[in-house]
Formats: structure tokens, C-alpha cells, sequence
């Protein structure tokens, strides 16, 4: 027999023709409460931003400490203004936009810092493939990851000059550590069950590696990798010390020779901004290749 519906339920029905159990409409009700979790947490970064930007301003208009000691926010927009174009003859600052000083960083950390990963990358699955590649590796890169970059920037720069050469050795020595200590964890620690299961219809070692193993270790490697632009982006800061121009870490020495703490500033925020957008870059590259990791 038809059921009859009450008229009630027939109004609702005609508002909304998606069924109640429908995926379509239980996906939307899920969507919901994410966007609103978005958009707060948005509102709170930028309140946040707010309330800095706003005690920076007081502290400066209060004059507790010189400008020459704490710029104010004006006059690091001056010299944003004063740095991104040509004002009285001069162009940028030491003849190079800022954006342009930036860009020259990005390229070194780009190249530098990415063949640091390369080389991390087949390490770390070296070292949690075969047992004595990691008794042999281990120490060197446990040592390598404990020293700071100026420790062996001066011999780098005996090495390689004084030009591009060292600065990108420097990036790519401080990049590789962190990325061979993560893969090496998340390979050796590949689910036995999938690995076995694998040797059992006919796998080879390499087939294994690469269908199974990397793909069951690729959020933590993904981490590493984040660990590795941070670490070489730091490291820019003792790249800066020889030749450093042009570039944001030369220009910030430069600056801070002549006590412009306005530019040191608006150097440290270049940094401080491109550095966010690259780790923004990368957790959306780990969303997108180990989805399951940001689900679970």
C-alpha cells in the first residue's frame, strides 16, 4: 500500500528535493561545520595579526626605545615603498627591487636545498633497506644534522670560492640530514604484513620498495621535507655573510651595517612571509599525495 505523507511532509519535500539519506546532502551537512571551522580559524589569525600589529604601533608611539632600535610600522612600509621601485635615482636597494633580492634567495634555496633532498631521499632508503648501508651511514648523518651551518661554511667557502658554489653546498649539507633521518624511520618501519604479502605473490626487493614500502612511509618522508626547506632557509642567514649581495640575507647585513633597522625588518618579514608560503606549498603537496594522512 502507498504511505501517505502529512502536508507538513510534503512542504519539506518540495523546499528540499534532496533526499534526507542522500550522499549529496549528507556531504553538505559535513561541509558546513569545515567551512565555519575555516572561517574561524581565519577571523582568530587575523584578530591576532590585528593585536600585534596594533602593540607594535603603541610601542613605537610610546617611544620606550629608539627608532633606530625598534622601527615603527611606517617606517617599514616606507621601506617596502623605497625598496620595490626606483625613488631619486635609485633603484631598489643596491640596484636590485626587493622582490628581486627575494627571488635570488628562493632560486638558491630552490636548487640548493633540493638536490639536498635528493640525495636525502636515497639515503634514507638505503639506510632502511639494508641494514649494514645504515650502520655504515648512520654516524656521518647523525653528525652532519648536529652541526650548525657556520661550522663548516668557512671551509666550504676554502673550497668553492666565494660565489654561488658554497652557499648552495651550505644549503644543500643543511637540507640532507633531516630528510635521509625521516625517510630511513618511515622505510624501516613499512608494515610487515603488506611486505610479506607482497614477497608472496612475486614481488622483487625494487618492486617492493617502490609499491609498497614508499608509498606506506611517504607522510613522514613529507615531513622531512618541510623539516629541510626550514632548516635550509634558516641557513641562508650564514649564506648572507660572503657575497650575500644581492639577496634578503645580504641586504639584511647590508642594512644592518648602516643601522637601517627599518629594512633589516622589512627583510626578516620577506623571509618570514616566503618561508610561510613554501611550508603552506608542501602541506598542501602531502594533502594532495597522502590524502589519507589529513583524514585520519
Amino acid at each position: 500500500m502507498p504511505t501517505s505523507t502529512s502536508p507538513r511532509e510534503r512542504t519539506a519535500e518540495a523546499a528540499d528535493p534532496v533526499p534526507p539519506g542522500s550522499p549529496d546532502k549528507d556531504d553538505g551537512r559535513r561541509r558546513r561545520p569545515e567551512r565555519a571551522a575555516l572561517l574561524r580559524r581565519i577571523g582568530l589569525r587575523v584578530l591576532a595579526l590585528a593585536v600585534l600589529l596594533g602593540l607594535w604601533q603603541l610601542v613605537t608611539a610610546l617611544q620606550l626605545w629608539s627608532p633606530v632600535l625598534v622601527p615603527s610600522p611606517a617606517a617599514v612600509w616606507r621601506a617596502l615603498l623605497e625598496t620595490s621601485g626606483t625613488h631619486d635615482g635609485v633603484r631598489g636597494y643596491q640596484g636590485h627591487t626587493l622582490i628581486e633580492h627575494l627571488g635570488i634567495s628562493l632560486r638558491r634555496i630552490l636548487v640548493g636545498a633540493g638536490a639536498g633532498v635528493a640525495a636525502g631521499l636515497v639515503t634514507g632508503v638505503l639506510m632502511g633497506t639494508l641494514p649494514w648501508v645504515r650502520v655504515v651511514l648512520e654516524p656521518a648523518v647523525a653528525f652532519l644534522r648536529t652541526l650548525p651551518p657556520l661550522a663548516y661554511f668557512s671551509l666550504l667557502i676554502i673550497w668553492f670560492g666565494i660565489d654561488e658554489a658554497p652557499k648552495l653546498w651550505l644549503l644543500a649539507i643543511a637540507a640532507m640530514p633531516p630528510v635521509a633521518v625521516a625517510t630511513a624511520s618511515a622505510v624501516a618501519s613499512a608494515p610487515t604484513a603488506l611486505v610479506e604479502a607482497a614477497r608472496a605473490i612475486g614481488a622483487r626487493r625494487g618492486q617492493v620498495v617502490t609499491s609498497v614500502v614508499l608509498p606506506s612511509a611517504l607522510p613522514e618522508i613529507l615531513v622531512g621535507v618541510r623539516l629541510a626547506f626550514g632548516i635550509a632557509y634558516s641557513s641562508v642567514v650564514a649564506a648572507k655573510t660572503v657575497n650575500g649581495l644581492p639577496g634578503i640575507g645580504g641586504l639584511i647585513r647590508d642594512a644592518q651595517r648602516y643601522n637601517q633597522s627599518d629594512t633589516v625588518v622589512l627583510g626578516l618579514f620577506a623571509i618570514g612571509l616566503s618561508g610561510l608560503l613554501i611550508d603552506a606549498a608542501l602541506r598542501l603537496l602531502s594533502d594532495r599525495l597522502a590524502p589519507w594522512r589529513s583524514h585520519a
